[in-house]
């Protein structure tokens, strides 16, 4: 639901000469979208915090993108959440990650949605609660790059989309943070690595991979998340 959000964010947009009667095609299911969500919502009593697609912190990224600007109602449903779920965590385990068949990052996903939610000073300081270990220095060495050992593997090659979605959100975290942030090297430095690796995979060689790492580097590649 929340891609198909996004879907609906790009084609109003677009200034492609069938992207009005798209818009208008979709509307209806995005209505029913945002009516369903609007009804879930309040109904989530914890967030769900796995790699994979149910992952609600990576979706209220999407959503609240959406949202802000289209349905403030929605907008600020999500920040609720969001601050309620997670302004208190702290001291994220990110080197017990990733789990075998993570696409999506659960400590990075988060950081990011709430880069979304706070202003950069309140951000930074949630941060340095949130990820106590994250060094200053412009080096990669603190988060090494998921490895795909089996490409054929539908499950296993999930690690090449979680390089891609590491990139993304290892750039949407130092975006959120004061300019002069020391942080802002080595998060960008482990963004670099695992966007390098991350594309390199997408080469549509197997269908495992193929059919949607597409999907992932482009949004990497525009920055959609961070300029919107």
């Amino acid at each position: 639901m929340a891609w198909l959000l996004q879907l609906a964010a790009e084609l109003r947009e677009s200034h492609t000469p069938d992207a009005a009667a798209l818009t208008a095609a979709l509307r209806p299911l995005e209505a029913a979208v945002v009516a369903r969500l609007k009804a879930w919502l309040p109904k989530l009593a914890y967030p769900i915090r796995e790699g994979e697609h149910a992952q609600t912190a990576f979706a209220f990224g999407l959503i609240l993108d959406y949202a802000r600007g289209t349905d403030s109602a929605l907008a600020a449903m999500v920040v609720a959440k969001a601050r309620e779920f997670h302004l208190r965590d702290r001291d994220c385990p990110i080197n017990y990650e990733p789990s075998g068949q993570d696409f999506l990052s659960p400590c990075l996903a988060e950081a990011d949605v709430m880069r979304r939610v706070l202003p950069p000073r309140e951000f930074a300081a949630w941060l340095t609660t949130f990820l106590p270990r994250l060094p200053i220095t412009n080096s990669d060495a603190w988060l090494p790059i998921g490895v795909v050992t089996d490409k054929t593997d539908g499950k296993l090659a999930h690690l090449d989309g979680l390089n891609l979605s590491r990139a993304w959100m290892l750039e949407g975290i130092a975006a959120g943070l004061p300019a002069g942030d020391l942080r802002r090297r080595a998060l960008l430095a482990a963004a670099r690595t695992h966007a390098a690796s991350g594309l390199a995979a997408v080469t549509g060689e197997h269908y495992a991979g193929g059919h949607w790492l597409g999907s992932f580097a482009t949004y990497l590649t525009t920055r959609r998340g961070i300029i919107l």
